[in-house]
């Protein structure tokens, strides 16, 4: 797996829906524009939800990468 620049990381390994959402919406609030966020996640729903959570609130899901029953996400903040 190359690697990609990010500037924070969540680790939602072993959450459940809506857990890894919640804290996603949380993470994003504490990151600037322009910056990248990496999630990692074992819940398969996450694939659905973080897509959707990134094109209702307009944030660039950038990759998405699954590896052994781990999901990584990395996705770019908006501009305000």
């Amino acid at each position: 797996m190359e690697p990609i620049e990010h500037h924070s990381y969540l680790d939602a390994v072993g959450l459940y829906c809506p857990e890894p959402v919640m804290l996603l919406h949380v993470e994003m609030r504490k990151i600037k524009a322009d910056q990248v966020l990496k999630v990692e996640a074992t819940d398969p729903s996450t694939r659905r939800d973080i897509a959707k959570f990134c094109q209702f609130l307009g944030h660039e899901l950038i990759k998405e990468i699954e590896n052994e029953g781990h999901f990584f996400y990395w996705i770019k903040k908006k501009k305000k």
